[in-house]
């Protein structure tokens, strides 16, 4: 088995390998001529729009998200070719090298038609709900645009269900049973869809405009300076050194990059094409390779300060401040990772690697001397938000303009002092870095503003009357049962979340079954905090990504590591099971969201009983603890599991008050350090 340390320094981890965009992202055009300059100046001009926006320039909401849709419509159509490959023999379906004609047009119309809200924002206004022939015209060509667009950005999937929304909308009336709906004009449905703030321009397309713009764009610029990495090196010189050290290093430098970038696949084109080859190198096989990053790279969506664009949306829908949705998320995310971590140890206890000397790797003062200024726009970041309590879209910008000062100055600083190459030439590969980083964030962003548009559709279909409808639907199938409708729930994520990217399917699935999850469980006798109800969603949105058989995530990494996607999607959950009981615990146990918790002593009593307990699960479900389990010993390890996890059912059954419910801690963590020695005393 091949154990052997690295030879050389980490070599740049920010390019993908060929075939990895493709794989992932489908074909984006590369066109020659002066669209060549287009493009990226288009994408360019979104960027320092939302940037006025967010500093200096003052406009009213409808206009902001009109203009961010019209950008996304207008880049994705000139951007993205109709077809993979040639369709009909009409090259000009899949071609790359230009913009044929028929997308500039389009892109153009769509852009167009994104504005006409704004154009005849008076007349509109004035008649309101009460279309005329123009607007009903041009609605439904904004709607056909809009899923063309949502079709070639991000598949099929979300084009598909938001049809079927709006198919039964009119189709209500002639439905079975319980599935009947009263049905609308389509005057009501394209002014509900098309020319009000709730249908494409709602909520979630406020918050993708107002605030998830400015979080994507400052992880691309911090991402273009060199950060990405700056995380990746200095996570091998901290963990490294230990056994399965490449995969240690691979979760928590994953970890840092998707708690900025917010994006697994992102995550893992930039920290995996150096992360996957050095585990690979010290022994892992490509399919486990693979696997951890892509653990690494999921999860990393469920912590702060972005999740994947959806923490700002849940502060909107739950209504409560964003620091709020930050607190809530912060142990399930935090425990979850450190059972990743604890899954790389037992995968490199399974297949007895080695450790890599510590003088073949970079040492960690240098490492942290060389990229300390990295972090500057992360404390400004976070000191605004948790300190001043600035809005997020007043702390973005601020971490904006200082990630732009940085990239403008660290290249001539280290011309000037360390004498690298000319001070003119450090000022123009600084100044294109910033062009690339502002160009990289709007493109970025294209998928997440037609995710919230489209998703919006849906929203705005469900507000026409079918909110109550599929309540009681949803209800009837789940028969009043709350583990039943919990189940239900995380299964339509996970086939939702397959084609969809996580933001979409939290939209969707949040509007369609968190209110549901409340009051079933409240039917039930269970209090279940709405903040509770969201998470879950957004949960199992996000452990779609790796879910065989469309997991983007997992065709990203497999493709990295040269192994079979399907296979590393399965392996990939496998190790993500112990993110998808969070959930359900966190469910029943609001502890684990910190509802009412505001005692710091509490907070991190409530994370450690955590992890321990999913580092009881890890070792139950992938049958390694101190050593190869026996089958008596994993009802032990999942019982440590549930006396850690729900330390007020535990207390309940022996009779204990619930105040005094964490005096049953100590039960689980004998329970966990037994069978550790028993295992440990039996494999001498």
């Amino acid at each position: 088995m091949m154990t052997r340390a690295p030879e050389s320094e980490p070599p740049d981890g920010g390019s993908p390998p060929p075939g990895v965009e493709e794989e992932v992202e489908g074909a984006w055009r590369r066109p020659r001529g002066v669209m060549r300059f287009v493009l990226p100046a288009i994408a360019i001009a979104w960027s320092l729009f939302q940037l006025a926006v967010a500093g200096f320039w003052t406009l009213d909401s409808l206009t902001v998200r009109a203009v961010h849709l019209a950008f996304a419509l207008l880049l994705i159509f000139f951007s993205r070719p109709a077809c993979r490959k040639p369709r009909l023999g009409i090259d000009a379906l899949s071609t790359r090298d230009r913009v044929p004609l028929p997308d500039l047009l389009l892109g153009v119309l769509a852009a167009v038609l994104a504005l006409y809200i704004i154009i005849d924002y008076e007349g509109i206004t004035g008649r309101y709900g009460a279309p005329i022939g123009r607007d009903i015209v041009l609605g439904l060509g904004l709607l056909v645009l809009l899923f063309e667009a949502c079709r070639r950005s991000l598949g099929p999937a979300l084009t598909l269900i938001s049809m079927l929304f709006c198919a039964y909308a009119f189709l209500g009336p002639h439905m079975p049973g319980v599935f009947a709906f009263r049905g609308v004009s389509l005057g009501r449905f394209v002014g509900q869809i098309t020319m009000a703030d709730q249908g494409i321009y709602g909520t979630p397309l406020y918050i993708s405009a107002r605030v998830v713009f400015l979080f994507v764009l400052f992880g691309a610029l911090l991402e273009r300076a060199g950060a990405g990495r700056f995380f990746t090196r200095l996570a091998l010189s901290l963990l490294g050194g230990f056994r399965g050290g490449p995969a240690k290093a691979a979760v928590l430098s994953s970890g840092l990059t998707g708690m900025v970038s917010g994006s697994s696949i992102a995550n893992i084109v930039t920290t995996g094409t150096f992360t996957i080859p050095l585990m690979k190198k010290v022994g892992y096989p490509p399919r486990k390779a693979a696997a951890l990053e892509v653990a690494a790279s999921t999860d990393g969506q469920l912590a702060p300060p972005i999740m994947g664009a959806a923490a700002f949306i849940i502060a909107e829908y739950v209504n409560v401040p964003y620091l709020a949705v930050v607190k809530a998320a912060a142990v399930p995310a935090f425990a979850s990772y450190a059972a990743l971590l604890y899954i790389t140890h037992v995968e490199a206890a399974k297949l007895g690697l080695a450790r890599i000397p510590r003088h073949a790797l970079p040492r960690f003062s240098e490492v942290l001397l060389s990229g300390l200024h990295y972090l500057v726009p992360l404390f400004f970041l976070i000191y605004q938000l948790v300190i001043q309590r600035r809005t997020p879209e007043a702390a973005a910008f601020t971490a904006c303009w200082v990630t732009a000062i940085l990239m403008l100055v660290q290249h001539p600083v280290k011309a000037l002092v360390r004498r690298e190459g000319g001070l003119r030439a450090a000022l123009d590969r600084g100044v294109r870095e910033l062009f690339e980083g502002l160009s990289g964030g709007a493109r970025n962003m294209i998928s997440v503003a037609l995710a919230t548009a489209g998703a919006g559709v849906i929203v705005g279909v469900v507000s026409l009357g079918l909110g109550g409808l599929i309540t009681e639907a949803i209800g009837a199938l789940s028969m009043g049962n709350i583990l039943l409708m919990l189940l239900i729930t995380a299964g339509a994520s996970l086939v939702i979340g397959m084609g969809l990217p996580t933001t979409a399917t939290y939209i969707t699935m949040a509007t369609l079954t968190a209110p549901v999850i409340v009051s079933v469980g409240g039917a039930g006798g269970l209090v279940v905090p709405l903040m509770a109800a969201h998470l879950f969603v957004f949960y199992f949105g996000i452990l779609a990504d790796d879910t065989p058989p469309v997991g983007l995530a997992a065709y990203a990494a497999a493709a990295i590591a040269r192994a079979p996607p399907i296979p590393t999607g399965i392996q990939g959950f496998l190790y993500d099971i112990r993110t998808a009981i969070l959930p359900f615990m966190f469910i029943f146990n609001a502890d684990l969201i910190l509802d009412g918790v505001d005692s710091w002593p509490l907070g991190i009593l409530i994370f450690g009983t955590a992890c321990f307990a999913n580092f009881a699960f890890v070792a139950a479900t992938q049958g390694w603890f101190a050593r190869r389990n026996r089958l008596y010993e994993v009802p032990l390890l999942l019982s440590v599991t549930l006396i850690l996890f729900r330390p007020d059912l535990i207390a309940r059954w022996l009779g204990i008050p619930h105040h005094e419910r964490y005096w049953t801690a100590p039960i689980g963590l004998a329970l966990f350090f037994g069978v550790y020695a028993w295992q440990r005393w039996w494999s001498r």
